[in-house]
């Protein structure tokens, strides 16, 4: 007998319908949640831009007014004003200024400054604070750490610590380049005579003179040789 054929049993319309429905309910849920995706996206990415730019204007903005106060602050230092004051008003006021131009904006020009009005001002031991801050902060300042260095040694002959002394001017010496190395072995020979090393200080200014023919201090390093030889 011949096999008999099965009719295929076509899906209901009504279904077939509701599959495309589905189908496109689901990429219209699909593109919506992509679109939300790339809406958060393109927000962080403008918060990002926006907090660049802004930190870019600001710091600008930062620098230009504490380049200001600087400016200010070493008139006053300098005495380069209208109205002269005194001596310690003059450096109270200066030292006000260059806190607000390193408040503002942090700079070892501002830094060392602060130090420098402590120091006339007769405060040693604010002078050390900012000095020692200065050498953590900006140990690889060849413009500045010469001239902390320098600071140091003269703060600490004012508070009579000849070793604080000593080992400051040592540090300056070993510096890279020859900036002040002349000041470092003139103090450094007059540290030694105050403690009874004749010979030590006089090999101090020997070498001054060797190395620094044009020192500000060669007739001073030639008198305190020719007294040396002499006696």
């Amino acid at each position: 007998m011949p096999k008999s054929i099965k009719k295929r049993i076509s899906k209901k319309t009504g279904d077939t319908e509701m599959e495309v429905q589905e189908r496109i309910s689901n990429l219209k849920d699909t593109l919506k949640e992509r679109q939300r995706t790339a809406i958060k996206i393109g927000a962080g990415i403008l918060i990002i831009i926006i907090a660049v730019v802004g930190f870019f204007v600001y710091s600008s903005t930062s620098q230009k007014k504490a380049n200001k106060l600087e400016f200010e602050g070493s008139k006053i230092y300098y005495s380069q004003q209208a109205q002269p004051l005194n001596n310690e008003e003059k450096y109270i006021k200066a030292l006000e200024t260059f806190k607000k131009a390193y408040d503002t904006k942090s700079s070892p020009f501002s830094l060392f400054y602060i130090a420098a009005c402590y120091y006339e001002l007769g405060k040693y031991d604010d002078t050390m604070k900012i000095l020692n801050d200065f050498t953590r902060k900006y140990p690889n300042d060849t413009e500045f750490i010469p001239l902390v260095y320098q600071k140091m040694a003269l703060t600490y002959i004012k508070k009579d610590d000849l070793t604080g002394a000593k080992k400051a001017l040592e540090s300056l010496h070993n510096l890279k380049g020859d900036i002040y190395k002349d000041f470092a072995l003139m103090e450094y020979g007059k540290l030694l005579e105050k403690e009874g090393k004749a010979e030590e200080a006089r090999k101090k200014y020997e070498e001054l003179a060797k190395k620094f023919p044009d020192s500000p201090f060669i007739e001073e390093v030639k008198a305190k040789l020719a007294e040396k030889k002499e006696s």
